[in-house]
């Protein structure tokens, strides 16, 4: 597609190099959604309610559900390296649905600590901030970068800014408040390869809000 001789992202992906470490860590990604992030319980288990102690309920069911947002990812980045067209308009719908779930989703969890229901009613004010800042805060900055940028990004660049956040606003949730938790290695390795997928993601949110220029044909 082409306007006034200007060449839209879209048929000017990023780089290869950028695109094959990006498939790389959401493939990383992918295998963390079953891996134990605490206690042996993997957010596979957490969707199918499968938590020790009969403990599944909605709160793990919803902590879980987001990393497996990874998977859009995946076929976005599969697509950015194979394919010409980069996303479709059915395929961004249903990005953006999983994504205004997992957000709304991720919310919702933090209504217990944001108004400290039940045993939370105690906490120390810096755990309490620790939990909300990243969380809430992932959300808020994301989310007015887009609408301030929503004239001029283009919708796959969009809807991959909008998976990041879902899955880093959940991410750092979990980082946070399973971090504490004791366990040997096995017991939390998907704790552990969260706390190192983060970043290379928040770089790649920082890439995509990067003015560049349109390439001249």
């Amino acid at each position: 597609m082409r306007l006034q001789g200007q060449v839209l992202w879209e048929e000017e992906p990023a780089p290869i190099w950028f695109n094959a470490v990006a498939l790389l860590i959401s493939v990383v990604a992918g295998v963390t959604a079953f891996l134990p992030i605490a206690l042996y319980t993997s957010p596979w288990d957490a969707v199918r309610l499968r938590v020790p102690g009969d403990q599944g309920n909605w709160w793990h069911l919803l902590v879980g559900a987001p990393y497996f947002l990874a998977f859009p990812m995946i076929w976005l980045c599969l697509r950015a390296l194979f394919s010409r067209r980069l996303s479709t308009r059915i395929g961004r719908r249903l990005i953006w649905t999983a994504v205004a779930l997992s957000i709304c989703g991720t919310i919702s969890v933090t209504v217990p600590f944001l108004l400290r229901l039940g045993n939370l009613a105690h906490m120390n004010e810096w755990r309490r901030f620790s939990i909300l800042g990243p969380t809430l805060g992932i959300i808020v900055v994301s989310g007015a970068l887009l609408f301030l940028t929503r004239r001029s990004i283009l919708p796959t660049r969009a809807a991959l800014v909008g998976l990041n956040t879902a899955y880093l606003a959940n991410a750092a949730l979990c980082l946070v408040v399973y971090g504490p938790m004791p366990g040997t290695l096995p017991s939390r390795s998907g704790w552990i390869v969260t706390l190192v997928i983060v970043w290379p993601m928040l770089l790649e949110l920082v890439w995509i809000f990067i003015p560049r220029q349109n390439a001249l044909k």
